[in-house]
Order: structure tokens, then C-alpha cells, then sequence
């Protein structure tokens, strides 16, 4: 295990990584392949030209576009130069990301122009505030200096990545080296925005300390070793794919693998070819394979290890792994973007039942709690909302104090909206979204409930339930299902499999069949869409 006492900045975690490991492949994105003395020297190199082209420390640098070699250069350079680090979701659209980059006043940003035929730069400029020049990239970001984008481009404002880099040579590594020397482990490392599943994303602050202990205890309750090849599928903008994923990569010595964009084939491929040894993600990425008719014609055996989170993971869905795909160790871990991504984990030895139920439990040093209404806890095996206290629970939300506020109580409880319970032992399960529950007649009524029976019907791969409204109930339940492919199902089919199982008052009224469901890019279902 590494000891995060010896390094409490990130880039003196890759430092360390660089000088302890010089000759392991860090990073492979297609051609490109970095060892971690040469990510270093990359990192270094991107610091220099951040610098060259007038970041400061604590300025607030961001990037826009998938997962790749470069991102995890800038996003490392960023910080080696003593920015904090502001990650953009690739799929928002023009007014949410100039939200983002004026919410955090961003002075530089890195950006994949074109990426699934985005044009990210007119969407930014999309504003009517003057035209761009050098000086001013996106007229209505007054903050914003420099625009790299990471391909070639012929656009006047911005710059690609290479020309960005040969700044590097006006600034000596010597200036790099003093400001990672100066960064203190409390410092605010990165402002990741909240995934927007019910309503406008905030950002929150999270320190170079809390990020390294959070991932340190992943890696170490998960089972991720050195030398293991990790497949980067979730987004880098996320936690799962940013923390869990390049962060936990630096601290264990392993060898990260980006995926720009996830597409089944292409995703079996390179485990294949590369001997992928651990393979994370959210739900849909597992169940978007086994749903694949080609999935049995490729070799997963080097995978030894997947770890998949979500408010809720349907059970099925975790016997098929081991079954069909053939991973050794299954665990589930669940967290939030205000708990550095982790609050729980199921370490590999935990036993079938509780793996198969539930989402594990507290990250050493930290505090789960299942609370009522008036914050008080409630006993073992009841109902409550989750909170959180500790070391992984974010500063706060940038500039917003009132939102920091109702987040994060007097005593330090983080409260998450999620509703669960927890067993004797700590082990968590999580039932629901308290802003997702809806009152049939007087009686509350928790989506996942429907969600897993529903999901239990063979025609069914994946449901989501929403409560709408009703004249004589007030609420009551519609259902969104993908079926199987080549499955048939009606809607009273599924009304009457509800209705054998339980209550009336649960069981949903409306049945849509859908091609898919709206998702989040870290595969979170978008309910506030479907409601």
C-alpha cells in the first residue's frame, strides 16, 4: 500500500510515481504510450506553457473533452502549476458550459473542438458578446485568456495543443518545481460540477489531502495492485473516471487505458488486446454488453476485477457479470461528487449476500449514518436518509454558501438525499432518491422497489420508474422499459407481474416501452426528464 504521508499534493504523488516507477506504462491511448517517467516529463511540460501563458496559483483552469492521454496531461499540468482543476462534462451544450467556466471565472481552457460533431467553441461564443480575438477567446468569459484545443485548428482565437506547448520553453522547470513545492495539502485541488440529475450542477471544492486519502482507501477496500491495467471507460469529468480512476492509477503504479467514447466492440477489443485487468462502470456499461449478440466472441479472462456503483445496481445484473462475463471479483462502492466520489465500498471478500445487496461499508476514518427527518439516527434496518461525515466530504460548493449550507449540516453530516438503511454490521443499501419517491393516496411509494421487480422479468433490461400526477390518487407510478432484444412484452403483462408481488397501491399505472432511457454521461437515469 502506498503511504499517502510521503506525498500530499497530487503532483507530488505523480512525482514520486515517476521516480519509484520510471519504466511502467502509465498511460495507453491507441499510439501513444507513457511511461510514468514520461508522463512527468509531459506533465512538466504542459505546468511550463500554463505558466508561460499567464496562469497563477489557485486560478482555475478547465477541460472540455473525453478521456485521452491529453486530458490526464493537462489536467496534471494544471495542477502541477498550482491551478485547481475545473473538468467540463462533454455533453453540455453551449449556456451550460459558459455557466460552468464564468461560475469558477476560468482563465484557460483545454478543449476537443468537434468532439461528436460539437463545436464546442461556437457553442461558447453563442452569446452575441462581441467577436473573439487572441486576447479575448469567448467574449462573454471575460476571465478566460487562452483556448487550447487538442487538435489542429484554424481558429484565430484559440491555439492547438502543440503551440500551446512550445511556450513551455519561455519558463524553466525550475518555476515548476517551486510551485508544487508550495502547494499544502489543504489546498482546493479540483472543483468537479454535481451531475445534474434533478436540477442545475454546482461545484464542489475538494482538497489535494481528500482526494489522495479517499483514493488511497478505494484502491486498498477494491483490490486495485501495481501493474494492473485499468480500463478508463467512465468519464474523466466524473469522479468515478477522474478520482477512482486516474488518481487511484497514480497512487497504485498502474497502467491507465481512455476511452474516448463507449462503444461496445471497441470496448472489448482493447481488453482483449491489452490484457485489461480492471474494468469499472456504472451499470448500463455492463448491461449495454451482455445485451451485445457479439460480447461471447471476444477473451475477457485477464479481467480480474470490476467495481460498479450507482444509487441502485439491479442484482441480476451483478450474477451476469460473474456468469457470462467471467470477472473474478464483482464489488459494488457508492458515493457522491461531494464525497470525492466515495462514501462505501464492498472489498472483494465480502460474502454473496451482502455483495449482491448492498453497497458496502464506510471508507476507514469516515462516518456513514442512515437519519430522520429531524437528523436524528435511526435503528438498524429502518428507512432514513443517508449522511456522510469525514475526510471525503467536500469543503463546500463554490461561491455558494447557501447551497453549502443545506448540503452540509452544523455538525459536519454531509446529507446526500438518498434514501437507505444500514445493517448491524454498516453495510449500507441504498433504496432511493428522497426527491424520487412519490405519495400514492397518502402512501409513499419508493421507485426502486418497482424498478427491481419490474427488472426481474425476463423480457426486461433496464426500467426506471417516475410518479406522475393523478386526479383521484394525487400520484401514482409510470414505468419506462427497455426490453431484451427479441422480447415481447405488453404493459399489462408487466402491471400484472407488479401486482402479484405487491401492494396495489405500488403497483404503476402507466407503461411506456422506450428504445432507452435518458442518462447522465456517468450513466445515471435522468428522471427529472422523464417526469
Amino acid at each position: 500500500m502506498t503511504d499517502t504521508g510521503d506525498f500530499t499534493t497530487i503532483p507530488a504523488c505523480l512525482r514520486a510515481a515517476a521516480a519509484e516507477a520510471p519504466d511502467v506504462e502509465a498511460v495507453v491511448d491507441g499510439p501513444v504510450r507513457l511511461t510514468y517517467a514520461e508522463l512527468d516529463a509531459e506533465v512538466t511540460r504542459f505546468a511550463r506553457a500554463a505558466i508561460a501563458h499567464g496562469l497563477q496559483p489557485g486560478d482555475r483552469a478547465a477541460v472540455w473533452a473525453p478521456n485521452s492521454a491529453r486530458w490526464v496531461v493537462a489536467a496534471l499540468g494544471v495542477l502541477a502549476a498550482g491551478g485547481v482543476l475545473t473538468p467540463v462534462n462533454t455533453r453540455f451544450k453551449g449556456a451550460e458550459a459558459r455557466y460552468a467556466l464564468a461560475k469558477v471565472r476560468a482563465s484557460l481552457l483545454v478543449l476537443d473542438d468537434g468532439f461528436l460533431d460539437n463545436g464546442y467553441l461556437a457553442m461558447l461564443r453563442d452569446d452575441g458578446v462581441g467577436e473573439p480575438t487572441a486576447e479575448r477567446p469567448a467574449p462573454g468569459l471575460p476571465h478566460l485568456r487562452a483556448v487550447v484545443t487538442v487538435h489542429p485548428t484554424d481558429d484565430p482565437a484559440a491555439v492547438s495543443f502543440e503551440a500551446f506547448l512550445a511556450a513551455a520553453d519561455r519558463v524553466p522547470a525550475a518555476e515548476v518545481d517551486a510551485r508544487i513545492a508550495a502547494l499544502e495539502p489543504d489546498d482546493v485541488a479540483d472543483i468537479l460540477f454535481t451531475s445534474g440529475t434533478t436540477g442545475y450542477p454546482k461545484g464542489a471544492m475538494v482538497t489535494h489531502r481528500a482526494d489522495l486519502l479517499v483514493d488511497e482507501q478505494w484502491s486498498a477496500m477494491c483490490g486495485l495492485l501495481p501493474g494492473d491495467r485499468y480500463l478508463l471507460v467512465n468519464p474523466f469529468f466524473h469522479s468515478f473516471g477522474y478520482r477512482a480512476g486516474v488518481l487511484a492509477c497514480l497512487l497504485r503504479r498502474a497502467t491507465m487505458l481512455p476511452l474516448a467514447v463507449f462503444d461496445v466492440v471497441s470496448v472489448l477489443e482493447l481488453v482483449e488486446r491489452e490484457k485489461v485487468t480492471v474494468f469499472p462502470g456504472a451499470p448500463t456499461v455492463y448491461s449495454s454488453i451482455l445485451a451485445h449478440p457479439r460480447f461471447g466472441e471476444f477473451d475477457l479472462g485477464s479481467v480480474r476485477l470490476a467495481v460498479t456503483g450507482a444509487t441502485v445496481v439491479p442484482v441480476p445484473l451483478l450474477r451476469r457479470m460473474r456468469a457470462d462475463l467471467g470477472f473474478r471479483d464483482v464489488i459494488t462502492a457508492y458515493g457522491l461528487t461531494e464525497t470525492c466520489g466515495t462514501a462505501t465500498v464492498c472489498p472483494p471478500d465480502t460474502d454473496e449476500e451482502r455483495l449482491s445487496t448492498s453497497c458496502g461499508r464506510a471508507i476507514p476514518g469516515t462516518e456513514v449514518a442512515v437519519v430522520d427527518a429531524a437528523g436524528v439516527p435511526v435503528p438498524a434496518g429502518s428507512l432514513g436518509e443517508v449522511v456522510v461525515r469525514g475526510y471525503n466530504v467536500m469543503l463546500g460548493y463554490f461561491e455558494d454558501q447557501a447551497a453549502t449550507d443545506a448540503a452540509i449540516d452544523a455538525d459536519g453530516w454531509l446529507h446526500t438525499g438518498d434514501v437507505g438503511w444500514l445493517d448491524e454490521d454498516g453495510y449500507l443499501r441504498i433504496t432511493d432518491r428522497i426527491k424520487d419517491m412519490f405519495v400514492v393516496g397518502g402512501f409513499n411509494v419508493y421507485p426502486a422497489e418497482l424498478e427491481r421487480l419490474i427488472g426481474e422479468h425476463p423480457a426486461v433490461r433496464e426500467v426506471a420508474v417516475v410518479g406522475v400526477p393523478d386526479e383521484r390518487l394525487g400520484e401514482v407510478g409510470h414505468a419506462y422499459v427497455v426490453t431484451r432484444p427479441g422480447a415481447t412484452v405488453t404493459a399489462e403483462d408487466l402491471v400484472a407481474h407488479c401486482r402479484a408481488a405487491m401492494a396495489n397501491f405500488k403497483v404503476p399505472r402507466h407503461v411506456t416501452f422506450v428504445a432507452e432511457l435518458p442518462r447522465t454521461p456517468s450513466g445515471k437515469v435522468q428522471k427529472f426528464r422523464l417526469a
